[in-house]
């Protein structure tokens, strides 16, 4: 179950002003709103995080199912976009930057914790027949518009991405649920372009054997 947080408005300074109907505003009109001033405007921030709170969860349940406190990791994302919302300088790209902020505070923590490790196991090219499989197949994941219409194979597909190995998890929903690019993941995770692409396509192996009893059953 994705975690839900109140972000604690005590700890923050943030002006009060006076309520506006934000709910009826557009993603992008209501970022704007928050850019205004010094600080973003207590109601508009209050909004943003209402309507965004999810995708926040979603990215670190799929990131760190197996960590404990994803709800203060969540509340820190809250908290440095509250700091840095000023910085961003297209709002139609807001959902975009929030997902690269999530994952940066994500490896930031990892870091920190010391549980990141190389290993050539892992991260050496698939073979068969002595020969390398080409890095950039497609995915044969079901596409997005496909796979995620109904909830069922959503949770299906959660569970199977928990229980891959962290290095593969990791990589492959940087790659196939946030949408960045090898060269993106290649420098948020800190190791060469061609072991990212060894990792992700290790992992959409490992999640085809996963869910292939759920998808051999429809």
């Amino acid at each position: 179950m994705l975690l839900s947080i109140s972000l604690s408005w005590s700890s923050l300074a943030i002006p009060i002003s006076p309520r506006v109907r934000v709910e009826q505003l557009s993603n992008t009109d209501l970022i704007l709103l928050c850019q205004e001033g010094k600080q973003p405007d207590r109601v508009a921030f209050t909004e943003l995080l209402r309507r965004y709170q999810g995708y926040v969860d979603k990215i670190l349940y799929n990131l760190a199912p197996d960590w404990p406190d994803r709800g203060d990791l969540a509340q820190e994302v809250w908290l440095r976009v509250y700091k840095k919302i000023h910085s961003l300088q297209d709002p139609t790209k807001f959902k975009s930057w929030l997902g690269r902020l999530v994952t940066n505070l994500f490896y930031d923590q990892l870091r920190k914790r010391k549980k990141y490790s190389e290993s050539l196991s892992l991260d050496s090219p698939i073979t068969e027949d002595d020969e390398e499989y080409q890095w950039d197949l497609p995915s044969q994941l079901p596409n997005p518009e496909e796979a995620l219409s109904t909830a069922e194979f959503y949770e299906h597909l959660q569970r199977a991405i928990a229980n891959l190995p962290e290095t593969f998890r990791v990589t492959i929903v940087l790659r196939e649920i946030q949408g960045l690019s090898y060269e993106e993941i290649a420098e948020i995770t800190q190791v060469s372009l061609g072991t990212v692409k060894s990792r992700i396509a290790r992992a959409r192996h490992r999640l085809q054997s996963l869910l292939k009893p759920y998808l051999d059953s429809r």
